[in-house]
């Protein structure tokens, strides 16, 4: 018989290897036992990442009138450091929405811009082999070892802080890419950035049916709820009857977002069946469609406490793959190719995308702020949503001055609506260890971190 004073519902049931569980309701208390507390919201950290580094111009304020970069080779990513760079002048700033950053208008009060971070960069290899790969350790394998400096547990950040803070939930981290193109085009260095520790991968699943099946088993979900309601009211013939209005509809929305997710699937399916998947020679899958549904898969893992911590490729680096940019292009395009071309106005095509990847980014702020938690407030009240990339400049391959943008108040912590200017040369790895600090981690440094950047908090 169950013990309802002391049901967790974190973990109603599991099923081949996954939590299944209900999004918060507010009856439950009185289905559990007058004794029963409301848990207070899980801190949630979402990591995403865009590929090939941005239009600087469009992106940062005050850099419209900018020299259009010319193309600097990949293995030189440091060469015009100290040549052309704008040196910051450290502070805090109002935040303006530059071009690039229109999509996030609505949202304007949730977010900070941060620039002056540097990453360091060792030259002769590769620059987006050992961006995306490095961009959540901040020392390559490579660097760690000349300089005789290991990682935190030989981990990137999201494992570091998956370790102190994932064992609430059924995943201590989940790994998630938007790359849908099945030809093999670049090794695994350019295709993820969380690593158990060197080369020791923490692979991104790009399949949303691969995705929805780890997370719901590879069966019915519903059918689990069924399970879950039967054992949570043994002796009651129906959840529903034990729930008020409010908490129906939101069992209703929440099984609505189920059904969707599982027809988008099936529209995505069924683009596949219909192409050569063994050498294709574009990338079928709408790529905003794509993008949508993994963070929405993302977003209910959340909900429903199975991880508290994702990473998110919205795309790989230097994949030299043609994507479809639905409403953006009228055929597929090469984006890393045209980065490297922004002189005239090439540089308001390449543009295109990287709004596109801010309207991704601005979805996701939104549905965020659509979710409910347990005491009132948003997933985005309770959580940290970054995105950057690697590179500071597409065309450049530079490693210093790289975009980031940290939304959420992290349940209070941080101050948001602002541009933070670093001074010139902070530490990529000063933001992460911020971040594992707001998280709850109790560390002082994170691979070659010097301080945290204090200007986050509130």
């Amino acid at each position: 018989m169950l013990n309802r004073t002391h049901f967790s519902r974190r973990k109603f049931l599991k099923a081949n290897g996954a939590a299944v569980a209900l999004p918060f309701l507010h009856s439950m208390p009185g289905v559990f036992g007058a004794g029963s507390k409301v848990a207070k919201p899980s801190k949630k950290l979402a990591i995403m990442y865009i590929p090939n580094g941005i239009v600087r111009r469009c992106f940062f304020p005050e850099e419209e009138n900018g020299e259009l970069p010319g193309f600097v080779g990949g293995f030189n990513a440091d060469k015009t450091k100290n040549q052309k760079r704008k040196r910051n002048t450290p502070g805090i700033y109002p935040l303006e929405l530059t071009s690039t950053m229109q999509p996030l208008k609505d949202h304007t009060r949730d977010v900070t811009l941060i620039t002056g971070l540097d990453r360091t960069f060792k030259n002769g290899q590769d620059v987006h082999a050992q961006g995306a790969s490095c961009y959540l350790t901040s020392l390559s394998p490579v660097q760690a070892a000349e300089q005789g400096i290991k990682h935190p547990n030989g981990r990137s950040l999201d494992q570091v802080i998956g370790d102190k803070v994932g064992h609430t939930t059924a995943f201590n981290t989940l790994e998630i890419g938007c790359n849908g193109f099945t030809a093999g085009k670049e090794s695994i260095h350019f295709d993820n950035i969380s690593w158990y520790g060197p080369d020791k991968i923490a692979p991104s699943i790009r399949d949303p049916q691969k995705l929805y099946d780890r997370l719901f088993a590879k069966d019915s979900y519903r059918s689990h709820v069924t399970e879950v309601t039967d054992l949570v009211l043994a002796d009651a013939k129906s959840l529903s009857r034990k729930l008020s209005n409010e908490d129906r509809a939101t069992m209703d929305e929440f099984m609505t977002m189920i059904r969707d997710v599982e027809v988008r699937m099936a529209r995505l399916e069924k683009l596949l069946t219909n192409v050569d998947i063994r050498v294709p020679k574009n990338e079928v899958l709408p790529r905003g469609e794509y993008i949508r549904l993994q963070a929405d898969l993302m977003l209910l893992a959340f909900q429903m406490g199975i991880t508290n911590i994702s990473t998110f490729m919205i795309g790989p680096e230097r994949w030299d793959a043609t994507l479809m940019y639905e409403g953006v292009f009228d055929k597929p395009v090469q984006h890393h190719n045209m980065t490297h071309n922004q002189k005239g106005k090439g540089y308001l095509e390449v543009q295109k995308i990287d709004i596109f990847h801010m309207q991704q980014y601005a979805y996701v702020l939104k549905r965020m702020k659509e979710i409910k938690e347990s005491d009132g407030s948003t997933m985005l009240d309770n959580s940290l949503v970054t995105y950057g990339a690697a590179l500071g400049d597409g065309a450049t391959h530079q490693y210093y001055d790289l975009p980031m943008i940290v939304a959420g108040r992290g349940q209070g912590q941080v101050k948001q609506g602002r541009f933070i200017q670093c001074k010139s040369g902070t530490l990529n790895s000063n933001l992460w260890l911020s971040v594992a600090k707001l998280m709850g981690l109790e560390m002082e440094s994170f691979a070659d971190s010097t301080g945290v950047i204090s200007d986050m908090w509130t």
